[in-house]
């Protein structure tokens, strides 16, 4: 019989400015953290509800509610993978199970799950949907040389333009967020590879993106709020050339990396994204770098208070979480 405790928390982070895309705009990130201890040893694990996907903290908080009895039980991982669907829930119980075997193994999660030693990593760090004139001044202010522009309306050439020009040596991923019309696309496509631009992520709504059978332009389309596990990947693979793998949609590290695996075989780019959150729903995401080829996960820098011994960034770059942070 396990001696499994399990404690679930909802946690509210004020951001230090608001970051706002095509859907809306928020000023702090609503988290689900789970706490594991067994045997003297502790595991996190947290996840961000995401209404995009019908989901609430009180929702999540429930779910995981529900589980419980099996969780502290002893469930393995594997079995978590049938227990409960994609999507946050998942995610903060099984990165807790990955963290807490580290700790009870002594064994780091990037060796646990055959993973390269992970490195310093540059990530893309987020301008947040705005006027051109704010997003170029933003730009400028914007560490690293990676930055993704958050896109919603019919300036949207403008604003690429406008953070082409305030930063000429930066490479830029536009986001739309589901949020071009099918109009928009083929004059952002042709000019894009002109202004710094090397992915276009999710320009239509999930299940409205036929218009990308037919490919415009020279850059790389990837999908975001259309894929969500490997389910998915055959059929992402007629519309898409990459797919933006985030842990809050897969139901944690253990679907994330099945589904890099499978997205590589699949003949698709990765990059590895997440919501906006600290560093402890980071951690786990940052260990897939070496199975990418572009990383976003510079949420902790939007909050204004992180937890301690969170990760580490400078100038662009991410160092790997220490143990006492995660894994």
């Amino acid at each position: 019989m396990s001696n499994r405790n399990l404690e679930i928390s909802a946690i509210s982070s004020p951001l230090k400015r608001a970051f706002t895309i095509s859907r809306g705009a928020k000023t702090s990130a609503e988290t689900v953290r789970v706490t594991l201890t067994e045997n003297g040893a502790t595991g996190r694990g947290e996840c961000v509800p995401y209404a995009r996907y019908g989901e609430t903290t009180a929702s999540v908080t429930a779910a995981i509610e529900t589980a419980r009895s099996a969780i502290e039980s002893g469930l393995t991982r594997e079995d978590l993978q049938s227990l409960m669907p994609a999507g946050a829930a998942r995610c903060a119980v099984d990165c807790a199970l990955w963290d807490l075997e580290a700790k009870l193994t002594g064994t780091p999660v990037w060796q646990l799950a055959g993973l390269p030693e992970p490195q310093p990593v540059e990530t893309a760090v987020t301008v947040s949907l705005d006027t051109p004139e704010a997003m170029g001044t933003a730009a400028k202010a914007t560490q690293g040389r990676l930055l993704k522009l958050k896109l919603g309306g019919p300036d949207d050439l403008a604003r690429i333009e406008a953070v082409h020009r305030a930063r000429p040596d930066a490479r830029l991923i536009v986001d739309a967020n589901e949020g071009l019309s099918a109009d928009q696309l083929p004059a952002i496509s042709k000019a894009a590879a002109e202004l710094g631009v090397v992915l276009i992520e999710q320009p239509f709504p999930a299940g409205a993106d036929n218009a990308l059978l037919q490919r415009p332009g020279p850059v790389a389309i990837c999908a975001d709020e259309s894929a969500h596990t490997r389910a998915e990947l055959q059929d992402l693979a007629r519309r898409y050339d990459a797919v933006n793998i985030k842990l809050d949609k897969t139901g944690g590290l253990t679907e994330a990396l099945a589904m890099a695996r499978d997205a590589r075989a699949a003949g698709l780019g990765i990059m590895v994204g997440c919501m906006v959150a600290g560093s402890i729903s980071m951690a786990p995401a940052v260990l897939l770098a070496g199975l990418a080829d572009l990383m976003d996960v510079d949420g902790p820098l939007w909050l204004s208070e992180d937890v301690a011994h969170g990760l580490a960034y400078a100038d662009g770059v991410v160092a790997p979480p220490v143990p006492d942070l995660w894994g």
